[in-house]
């Protein structure tokens, strides 16, 4: 290249951009050398959002102060009927007499525990709790989750609120009610026992035999209880993406399939954490239902915790500190249930009752 007088003109070195204009758009950009590689800049850390400046008391009571009203009645139920008498749970290692106060009773160590647990009584009300208590868990639990599936693929509305306030309308009947129904019904002179003998059979008693009494509670449990378990599930079942299911059906999944691997896994946590809350109380499989039943089918096969501690702290003289030695047994099995079912279920990868700091 040759400039003007025909002198050579030497070859523009590569360099950075020279501004030939006033505008940025006419700065005149040159590449870099082809040699060399183009440097990457160094990795930058992103700056942590600072933390929210967390509001005073009283201004959360302020904002709260709705929310604090609806709970305030709960919260003194718990204080008064639960909290306040757990303190005295003391008098399970006290010979405690009700005319002296509660300091003035001499400790007596866990001689209320030999007694109790060498008392034959204790040991089939216990047997009859964990007996009972399984056979909801095996039996009533399942057949909740039955029921929300069945429930849930029901497509006609008014079909499924007729259905679903019959099967939830038991739940509010109290034990006296539950048990009349039974009576009228599978009783000496129920309705079962007239049909076997109008069709030339003769009577059957269920409510009175105590061989079949562990079917009987089965049913009254199922009848009454099933219909709340259902609503619990219901409510985890409507929370699902029915993307999802559109999409597996576009893939070709039949109805199991979908079941399979995408209800049950969306229930899957409510499932856990109610079979985890079931675990706790499994040693409380209530009072009335078995108190009311007693005289029918005999002692040996309605008695329970609830039933033995009845009748050996309010029906018998100074076994208060028998009783809530019982209790507390109780209360304790509980709550080692409780923390070894909430462990395994964070081994699984699930929530729980309560998350891992």
């Amino acid at each position: 290249m040759t400039g003007t007088g025909g002198a050579p003109v030497p070859p523009a070195l590569p360099g950075p951009a020279i501004p030939i204009g006033d505008d940025e758009s006419d700065m005149a950009v040159t590449t870099e050398p082809a040699g060399r590689a183009a440097e990457t800049p160094p990795k930058t850390r992103k700056a942590k959002a600072p933390k929210a400046r967390r509001r005073p008391l009283r201004h959360r009571l302020r904002r709260d102060w709705a929310l604090i009203v609806l709970t305030a009645p709960a919260m003194v139920q718990l204080a008064v009927f639960f909290y306040a008498p757990s303190a005295y749970s003391v008098i399970a290692f006290m010979d405690y007499s009700p005319y002296r106060s509660l300091w003035e009773n001499p400790i007596i160590g866990f001689t209320h525990f030999q007694i109790l647990f060498q008392d034959p009584y204790f040991v089939d009300a216990l047997l009859n709790t964990l007996k009972f208590a399984f056979a909801q868990l095996l039996f009533v639990f399942p057949f909740s989750i039955v029921l929300a599936l069945v429930m849930h693929s029901v497509v006609s509305t008014k079909l499924r609120s007729t259905f679903q306030s019959i099967v939830y309308l038991p739940y509010f009947f109290s034990w006296v009610l539950v048990v009349s129904v039974f009576t009228q019904v599978l009783g000496q002179d129920g309705l079962f026992s007239r049909w076997l003998v109008g069709m030339g059979g003769e009577r059957l008693d269920i409510t009175r035999d105590p061989d079949t009494f562990m079917f009987l509670a089965w049913m009254q449990w199922t009848w009454k209880d099933a219909g709340w378990g259902m609503i619990i599930f219901l409510a985890a079942l409507a929370a699902i993406n029915p993307a999802l299911y559109e999409a597996a059906a576009v893939d070709g999944a039949n109805r199991w399939r979908r079941l399979w691997h995408i209800t049950l896994p969306s229930i899957r946590p409510v499932i856990v954490l109610l079979l985890i809350l079931q675990l706790g109380g499994i040693l409380s499989v209530g009072f009335e239902q078995y108190q009311l039943q007693r005289a029918a089918v005999g002692w040996g096969a309605s008695e329970v915790l609830d039933t033995f501690v009845y009748y050996r702290t309010i029906l018998s003289s100074n076994g208060e500190s028998l009783g809530t030695a019982a209790g507390l047994f109780k209360g304790l099995i509980g709550l080692l249930l409780i923390l070894a079912a909430n462990n395994i279920a964070h081994r699984f990868g699930e929530q729980g009752i309560y998350q891992k700091s």
